[in-house]
């Protein structure tokens, strides 16, 4: 599934878990809680937003990331079937055998073009409303052009009286206009308070105090910013009716705090005059689009309805009642901070390395790419030099197929699972697609013929645990076994990049991992190709195969001229289901002799 498609579709889950465990604690503690506190917990609902589309991974939470999908993704480990035979050394022969494709197909039940549809449709709904956005932010900056600035210096002096008495000591312009029949408040540079043309004639100054007040209390609240986090989340999430729901409560919520804030200022002969002020203005309409970026004081009957009953009932907040409020803030707190990492583990996939480029040269390969997307990186230790093809590409993490059998090899090893001298696997009979499959192998014949049933058996003779741990210890690319231990490795959640693949190589052959030197050199055996004159050269192709077209091709390796040694790894990919492993090798080897390397 496509990375965007997925951190949508898991932070819609997790959004609409959190309204509904917000609405509940709403309902269940009403009495609990303060009115601006009813208000406030929405707030926490841009945590998950957060969690989902920042990227966490420059922020170096790898190791924390891969705990929580361990967590989250356990799989039962199979027991092994498999049998041994003592007694069988790793074949020290030049093999061609592992430039020949082996791979079998992952079958994904979901084709790509269903994903890409969905995306498409959310795209279409996020441009629609966007372009929503657009309009009703160029409807008020035509407000602002055409709204006469308010010179009734009676009405000015209780702005300035009113914003002393809230706490604003910002400058606010004061302006009127024909194009609303109820004062609404706009702008978070420049505030404005828009009064509906004559207003000061319909209204005692009394009246505009409570106005003033309740405007100004907006202001000071930042609630002109959360209309447009709340837009945001219109945008992201316009499909999901449980967002949408949550932001009519919001903005109910909102008024009702803001309501609060402003009776806190006042006595009781206060709540009478300020709810009849509301009333006058219950009803008024004005455009809608307006309404969820420039809040106000008036609103519909049935709200107006709703907040006259809370006046009624108003009381200033107890201490108590503050506390209480507080106290189930912290423990929401830690319910969203336990979901947040849900989001941005199984949305985060660490698809990106992170490489200096220090000392790299990038040329110009194309013309060995024919027909393919593709990457090529060649290290030379000598001069500590990288040489690569497409830059992107070879940052990008993808799956490593069959690539990642040296090191499966060599975890083996290292786990006495088998040794350099005790390798070979007896056949359990069952018929496999590759007749070379069909018989019992060694370490030197399953990693020329990539035998998955033979790999798939020491894993699980080594276990999930130990694998992680060799698998950090290598740094092996995003070092994720959270898929199914038969195949994490082929198409699924072990990922791993051109650059980590010729860096790991090189340390594989220099043995900077302290691992027992007879176990480096089985491998190195095992993986020999050919020998020329000029020098030997060592690889392992890959290919990915998903449902029956090959999609991803490797080939990785080096090449040993005795006093020099050069790693390379390239990658091709073609939806056409032509990138094969084989075909990778063959570029790989004329981009080698083309530079006289082999």
């Amino acid at each position: 599934m496509d990375t965007m498609l997925l951190r949508i579709l898991v932070s819609t889950i997790v959004v609409s878990l959190l309204i509904v465990i917000i609405l509940l604690i709403k309902k269940l503690l009403n009495n609990h809680m303060t009115v601006k506190a009813h208000y406030h917990i929405w707030y926490f609902l841009c945590i998950p937003i957060l969690a989902t589309f920042i990227p966490w991974n420059y922020f170096r939470l790898g190791e924390g990331t891969r705990y929580f999908k361990s967590l989250l993704f356990f799989h039962r480990d199979a027991p092994s079937k498999s049998e041994r035979i003592n007694g069988v050394d790793a074949s020290q022969a030049p093999n061609s055998d592992l430039l020949h494709d082996f791979t079998v197909s992952v079958n994904k039940s979901t084709p790509d073009f269903v994903y890409h549809t969905f995306f498409t449709v959310w795209v279409i709904g996020v441009v629609l409303f966007v372009g929503t956005a657009v309009y009703s932010n160029y409807q008020i900056y035509q407000m602002k052009k055409s709204a006469a600035a308010v010179h009734n210096q009676k009405l000015n002096e209780l702005l300035e009286a009113c914003k002393e008495l809230v706490g604003v000591k910002r400058n606010i312009r004061l302006q009127e206009t024909s194009l609303i029949t109820s004062p609404i408040t706009v702008g978070i540079f420049q505030p404005y308070i828009f009064l509906p043309s004559k207003t000061g004639e319909a209204f005692s100054l009394n009246e505009l105090k409570y106005v003033f007040l309740h405007e100004l209390h907006h202001h000071k609240s930042k609630d002109l910013f959360v209309n447009y986090v709340m837009w945001l989340f219109r945008i992201i999430y316009w499909f999901n009716p449980f967002v949408w729901y949550a932001l009519k409560r919001i903005r109910f919520d909102r008024e009702l705090a803001c309501d609060a804030s402003v009776l806190d200022l006042l006595d009781e002969i206060g709540y009478i005059e300020y709810g009849h002020t509301i009333i006058r203005f219950a009803d008024k309409k004005y455009d809608r689009t307006l309404e969820h970026f420039a809040p106000g004081i008036g609103g519909t009957k049935k709200q107006i309805t709703q907040r006259i009953q809370c006046i009624a009932s108003f009381s200033s907040d107890s201490l108590l009642l503050k506390w209480k409020s507080k106290v189930i803030f912290a423990v929401l707190g830690i319910v969203v901070l336990l979901l947040a990492p849900i989001t941005t583990v199984i949305a985060s996939p660490d698809n990106v390395y992170r490489f200096s480029g220090n000392n790299t040269v990038y040329e110009n390969l194309s013309s060995y790419f024919k027909g393919y997307k593709g990457s090529f990186v060649l290290y030379d230790p000598s001069k500590n030099q990288y040489q690569i093809y497409n830059r992107e590409m070879s940052k990008q993490r993808i799956s490593p197929d069959s690539t990642y059998k040296i090191y499966s090899a060599l975890f083996a090893l290292e786990s006495n699972v088998i040794s350099a001298n005790n390798n070979e696997q007896v056949w359990d009979g069952k018929i496999y697609p590759y007749s070379e499959w069909n018989q019992n192998q060694n370490l030197a014949t399953a990693l020329s013929r990539s035998v998955n049933w033979y790999f798939q058996n020491t894993d699980r003779e080594v276990g999930r645990k130990q694998l992680q741990d060799y698998f950090h210890k290598i740094k092996y690319g995003n070092e994720d076994l959270s898929g199914n231990l038969d195949s994490y490795w082929m198409e699924s959640s072990l990922k791993i990049s051109p650059i980590e693949q010729v860096q790991l190589l090189s340390q594989l052959v220099e043995n900077q991992w302290d691992f027992k030197a007879e176990n480096i050199k089985a491998v190195k055996k095992a993986i020999l190709i050919d020998v020329q004159k000029n020098g030997r050269l060592y690889g392992k192709t890959g290919t990915g195969m998903i449902n029956g077209k090959n999609v991803n091709g490797w080939f990785v390796g080096f090449v040993d001229k005795g006093d020099e040694s050069f790693y390379f790894a390239i990658n091709i990919q073609n939806m056409n289901g032509q990138a094969l492993g084989s075909k990778a090798a063959e570029i790989a080897k004329q981009i080698l002799h083309h530079k006289k390397i082999y």
